[in-house]
């Protein structure tokens, strides 16, 4: 199991998982290959540090149910959760921290790119394009 993330770390990969509820309404990562990203990040000293999906519907905020799947698939709170909403013509993302069912939004920089930036606050900072399901950094030298 993945250990967290620094927050300011650069994402600097990505690993596409399918989605084992194959509905377009929930989406639930398959257990077997989520394993197989886990194994392999441990196997390269790679940290995963988050997950993504979509909401086609609804707002970028995590749904009871990502709260509830959350808890299973990241028993340890160690991953962020970046969600991306396509209810308007301009897809929207956020990403959050739910530990204990309790959710705390966390900034994402894109390409270096964050116009409201806070250095007192907590940032997730992501390569454009490599924000898409489970995340990794290089946990042997930091970056």
């Amino acid at each position: 199991m993945s250990a967290p993330a620094t927050p300011g770390t650069p994402v600097d990969e990505f690993h596409p998982i399918d989605n084992a509820a194959a509905s377009s309404t929930r989406f639930r990562l398959e257990p077997n290959e989520m394993l197989r990203v886990e194994a392999d990040s441990d196997r390269r000293k790679r940290v995963i540090a988050g997950v993504m999906h979509s909401h086609v519907d609804t707002s970028p905020y995590p749904s009871p149910t990502d709260v509830t799947d959350s808890a299973r698939f990241d028993p340890l709170a160690a991953f962020v959760h970046l969600i991306v909403s396509l209810r308007h013509a301009e897809p929207a993302m956020r990403c959050f921290t739910i530990r204990d069912g309790q959710i705390a939004e966390v900034r994402i920089v894109v390409d270096g790119f964050d116009p409201t930036a806070d250095q007192g606050e907590p940032i997730a900072r992501a390569a454009a394009m490599s924000i898409v399901d489970p995340v990794g950094r290089n946990a042997s030298d930091g970056s």
